[in-house]
């Protein structure tokens, strides 16, 4: 044998599968959502341009919409990943919001110990609803199915019964000077918009008591909250080992459990971190008003869901995106202020809600079958 004789060329490993670059595109989860992103943006371009609707006002208005259903959607994203679903977000809303209306304005606690105290009771609930989902082996949708129920009922009856009204105004008396309220009710940046107006690039009041100063004076900090989960949540699922492990616990649990992952932690912190967006959305809500009511929340789990999926996560988990569920709300918020300023019945937002659920289910059914190839 010769030294210099050719090696046996090495095979390739059957295991490893080259992709093409365009069916990797055609897989990510944002993909729909970014399509849909800008199908809607083009559509209300051509139909609402001069209403005012791209306008700074306009864009606050939509923003403000937008964050909304974003702030509610990164937790339901990071569960439906997971493999949960939580029904009971909407009335958790209304519950948190009454908490902190009941504990600052009828019984006088300071504003910042009725917010701890609505967050601790929030996220205890999120933590039993992941418990009784684990110990009993329910489907997480019939848990907080019943959790939907209890929660709506008891702020009802909570509300009722203390003060007799279903609606408990007031707040804004008891914000003034918080440290923590500022965090959820405030804006910031207003000496940039105030710069923007004495530069003519947006609007200024030109009668009223507001004269002279810019029709758009900062950025709600509902919006910097929402842009902030959804920074923290993105990070968090794509550069963190505890990214990998919710990914895992939806995808397989019991092949995540074999690899010692800890699928039941996982999945019961996921419902604590919905339960925690949730009562972020309803104390910005809270001071926004300057009013709880037992109501808030109504449909808001359904709305947030929507989002997910039109993200491009899978309803059998183990797949999906959060910038993916942040384009779905981007995308309800545009289109339910884009119908008003378009002068459209807004009742079609809910015909729009129904016709993008089904299309994005059929789109992710698609997706599924190129990940698995299943026919």
């Amino acid at each position: 044998m010769t030294a210099d004789k050719a090696e046996p060329a090495l095979e390739k490993d059957e295991r490893v599968k080259e992709i093409s670059g365009f069916r990797k595109a055609m897989i990510r989860p944002e993909l729909g959502s970014i399509c849909g992103t800008i199908l809607v943006f083009v559509f209300f371009l051509l139909v609402a341009r001069d209403s005012g609707m791209f306008s700074a006002e306009g864009a606050l208005n939509w923003g403000v919409v937008s964050a909304q259903f974003a702030i509610i959607a990164v937790g339901a994203c990071l569960l439906m990943i997971a493999g949960e679903f939580d029904l009971s977000v909407g009335s958790m809303i209304g519950f948190s919001g009454i908490v902190i209306a009941l504990m600052s304005v009828t019984w006088g606690f300071p504003m910042w110990v009725a917010i701890i105290t609505a967050f601790v009771v929030a996220v205890g609930i999120g933590w039993l609803n992941g418990y009784l989902v684990i110990r009993t082996g329910l489907p997480s949708f019939i848990v907080t199915l019943a959790f939907l129920y209890i929660l709506r009922g008891l702020t009802i009856f909570a509300a009722i019964a203390t003060t007799n009204k279903t609606i408990i105004g007031g707040i804004r008396d008891r914000v003034e000077g918080d440290w923590l309220a500022a965090l959820f009710g405030g804006k910031i940046l207003k000496g940039l918009f105030v710069w923007l107006a004495d530069a003519g690039l947006i609007g200024k009041f030109v009668a009223g008591s507001r004269a002279g100063q810019p029709i758009v004076d900062g950025v709600p900090m509902l919006i910097v909250w929402a842009i902030v989960l959804i920074i923290f949540a993105h990070l968090l699922l794509t550069r963190t080992q505890f990214g990998n492990w919710i990914y895992a616990a939806g995808g397989d649990a019991q092949a995540a459990r074999y690899t010692g992952v800890p699928v039941e932690r996982v999945k019961i912190l996921m419902f604590m971190f919905t339960a925690f967006c949730a009562t972020v959305f309803a104390t910005c809500q809270v001071m926004e008003f300057g009013s709880a009511a037992a109501d808030r929340g109504l449909l808001k789990e359904f709305e947030a869901i929507i989002s997910v999926v039109i993200g491009g996560a899978l309803l059998t988990g183990g797949y999906g995106s959060v910038i993916g569920a942040a384009l779905g709300a981007l995308i309800f918020g545009v289109v339910q202020q884009g119908l008003f300023f378009a002068g459209v019945e807004s009742s079609l937002f809910r015909v729009f809600l129904g016709g993008i659920l089904l299309l994005a289910v059929i789109l992710n059914t698609y997706i599924r079958r190129i990940i698995t190839g299943e026919r």
